[in-house]
């Protein structure tokens, strides 16, 4: 062989290893060979390095699938934003209805009377009328009216009126004596018959009164208190049996001015107590009066005597 033949096959053998290198394969030993040939090995080399040779665009690393695919990933979307309420539209509130306008008038100032008194105290029973009942419609009486009548959406006038005293009779219900008259005054009640005949202090446990009665004619009537229910007053018919202008009790110490006994220890007399306390207080017993001026004057006619008539 010519040293031109060797010196080629030295050539074409670095070249396959060059390439081989950059394959990454291993370079392998090269046999020097004929002019146009290659040896089995080298061949092989050549041919695999063309198979396997990457082209510009492929990596030559092995590419990685991702275990989720594209299709499985959430869709990117705007967090949802909380949706503020449209305005609610401004109403106006309706006014008032106007009030109705008064009926005919039932009651007004300057009356005075049982009807009154009962006006006085149904406005009592729902808190309007803050006194005892009284019978004269005054100031206050017009005051508690008009209060009542803007409470209920009726016109203010002051005046009881058909509308305002069908309106209190709905809400309240008939006064009993009592509190008709809490404080006495109450009109004396129909008298015992054993009062009409003769001279007789008839004294009424229900109406709270003594009518002074000559022959069965009423002279006149004052308010009277009684014992409690452990010293209650005795009733029944009776005779008064002494009578003492300035008495003290012997038993209560206490001042007993006209004094007209009618039994045992009870007897008819003027109370500072009654007259201070009203009917806040009892007596021991006796017939209490607090118009001083009524008993001395009923103290100058009663005789020791006369009868004494105490019923309910």
């Amino acid at each position: 062989m010519s040293r031109d033949a060797i010196a080629r096959g030295r050539a074409a053998a670095g070249a396959v290893a060059v390439v081989a290198l950059a394959c990454g394969c291993t370079a392998q030993a090269v046999e020097t060979a004929g002019e146009g040939e290659k040896s089995p090995t080298t061949r092989a080399a050549s041919d695999n390095s063309a198979n396997s040779s990457p082209t510009p665009s492929e990596s030559p690393l092995k590419k990685m699938k991702s275990p989720v695919s594209r299709a499985e990933l959430p869709q990117s979307k705007a967090p949802d934003l909380p949706s503020t309420p449209p305005p609610r539209p401004r109403t106006s509130t309706p006014p008032p209805p106007a009030p109705p306008e008064p009926g005919p008038v039932v009651l007004a100032r300057g009356q005075d009377g049982e009807k009154v008194r009962e006006l006085q105290a149904r406005l009592r029973q729902i808190g309007w009328f803050g006194q005892n009942p009284t019978g004269t419609y005054g100031p206050v009486t017009a005051t508690a009216v008009e209060g009542f009548q803007g409470k209920r959406g009726l016109l203010r006038t002051g005046a009881t009126d058909t509308r305002t005293w069908d309106r209190l009779l709905a809400m309240t219900r008939e006064p009993t004596r009592d509190e008709l008259y809490p404080d006495g005054g109450m009109p004396p009640a129909e008298p015992d018959r054993r009062c009409l005949t003769g001279r007789v202090l008839c004294i009424s446990k229900e109406s709270r009164t003594l009518t002074w009665m000559i022959d069965g004619r009423a002279v006149t009537t004052v308010d009277v208190r009684f014992g409690s229910e452990y010293t209650p007053t005795r009733e029944g018919a009776f005779q008064v049996f002494w009578k003492n202008r300035d008495h003290v009790s012997t038993l209560y110490d206490t001042p007993m001015p006209y004094a007209m006994f009618f039994s045992g220890g009870q007897a008819v007399h003027y109370s500072s107590d009654f007259a201070a306390r009203g009917y806040n207080g009892t007596s021991h017993g006796c017939v209490n009066v607090r118009d001083k001026k009524g008993i001395a004057k009923l103290f100058k006619q009663v005789r020791t005597g006369d009868k004494v008539v105490v019923y309910k």
